[in-house]
């Protein structure tokens, strides 16, 4: 099914909103997110950051790495709490792959949370596959 709306890159326009829900996304999955607003003006300076807008409103965002030995990651992928179950964030990780793909990546990565079966489910459909299980492990100082 092909959602309603279109994909774009963000612009400098968009990047209030973008660092806002880099925020977003880094508080719900629970990792550092640092210096966020050096990472999205990288990110929109290499037209890797893209909105899925509907009604001409940006309503979810993916985005894609650049290519290193023939891959690309994907993300963050974001919706907003209110704008979930809609297939926004299918429909813009499906539009974020088309461009790592088309920048020349053999293989497109995309990292999840296990304990997350509405994700899992949604990037299974659009062509996403496992491969193995990674596990992030942080040390502090005593």
């Amino acid at each position: 099914m092909v959602e309603p709306g279109r994909s774009r890159p963000a612009t400098a326009a968009d990047r209030e909103l973008a660092i806002r829900w880099y925020g977003e996304f880094a508080a719900e999955a629970g990792v550092l997110a640092t210096n966020v607003p050096a990472a999205v003006d990288d990110r929109i300076a290499g037209g890797r950051p893209h909105l899925w807008e509907d009604g001409g409103e940006p309503v979810a965002l993916a985005g894609d790495s650049p290519v290193i030995a023939g891959m690309s990651r994907i993300g963050p992928v974001y919706t907003p709490a209110d704008r979930r179950g809609r297939g926004y964030a299918s429909a813009v990780t499906a539009a974020a792959t088309a461009h790592a793909l088309a920048a020349g990546a053999a293989e497109v990565l995309l990292y999840t949370d296990l304990a997350n079966p509405v994700s899992n489910s949604i990037y299974q459909r659009i062509g996403f596959r496992p491969v193995e299980d990674c596990m992030a492990v942080g040390f502090t100082e005593r």
